[in-house]
């Protein structure tokens, strides 16, 4: 009997299902693939709840502890691990709903809540970085932007992962400064086309190509984003005396406008009395 391509499709997806029989779940579907490994949206029975299912090769069972022992709001829990019957490994964690980074930028949202994003992302790669761990794939499809406003980094990596070329640091060895390029290469895509000199400078800083000219570490990047809010001048950029004019009188608009009446109030008297 000949099948159709559809049901030999289908017959080729089940058979690829990862046997789950001695765990606690159910899978209800497949939500992505890379290189590293399938994720599921699962049920646990245990606990009533859905969960992301990430089944990957033994070899790279790594990625889970890595995972699991970073306990950070912007990354994501892992609540188990375990290995399949086929010797595939497995971790369970929480199924994140919303959008990818990537996918919410096309909703045009505005600078400040562009910036908002970029700061959870760099308080999550300043952490695992204090913690002796890197990325490795720092990319806008690795974030994800929950229902309510929540910023998660997904996917780290393991020593075979290079990282996205449009993303990755030119560096023979990566470490934490080639996740600080990846991040500069980031908020450079996340940028609209009417941002600053300043934030664009920012971007370039951390692209760098010779790692020592870059920020040595995240929280040095977003201290100069939190300067470029906050009305000051930024370190990777050096303004012209017109920007630095303007920049001034934007923070002190009020003492300006109180100068310019004072005077404007002296000027009448003055008039007044010589009349």
């Amino acid at each position: 009997m000949d099948l159709s391509d559809s049901v030999l499709d289908h017959l080729r997806s089940v058979a690829a299902l990862p046997d789950l029989t001695d765990t606690r779940y159910e899978i209800e579907s497949e939500i992505g693939r890379g290189g590293l490994g399938v994720v599921y949206r699962a049920h646990d029975r245990e606990l009533d709840r859905p969960v992301a299912l990430k089944v990957l090769d033994s070899a790279l069972a790594g990625e889970a502890q890595l995972i699991a022992g970073l306990e950070h709001p912007a990354i994501v829990p892992i609540y188990e691990t375990g290995t399949l019957p086929d010797s595939r490994a497995f971790y369970a964690m929480k199924l994140v709903t919303g959008a990818r980074l990537d996918h919410y930028l096309a909703g045009s949202p505005s600078l400040s809540d562009r910036l908002r994003i970029l700061r959870r992302v760099g308080e999550a790669l300043g952490f695992a970085h204090s913690r002796g761990v890197i990325h490795r794939d720092l990319k806008p499809q690795n974030v994800m932007v929950g229902e309510f406003g929540e910023v998660y980094l997904m996917d780290w990596g393991v020593e075979a992962v290079t990282g996205t070329p449009a993303f990755r640091a030119p560096d023979s060895h990566l470490d934490q400064r080639s996740d600080i390029y990846a991040l500069g290469a980031m908020l450079e895509f996340m940028l609209p086309a009417s941002a600053a000199p300043a934030l664009r400078a920012i971007a370039r800083k951390a692209k760098s190509i010779d790692p020592a000219a870059r920020y040595p570490d995240a929280p040095a990047l977003l201290a100069d984003l939190e300067r470029f809010q906050t009305g000051l001048a930024v370190e990777a950029w050096r303004e012209p005396l017109s920007y630095r004019l303007r920049r001034f009188g934007s923070r002190n608009a009020v003492l300006l406008w109180l100068l310019a009446a004072y005077a404007g109030v002296k000027f009448l008297l003055f008039f007044l009395r010589n009349l």
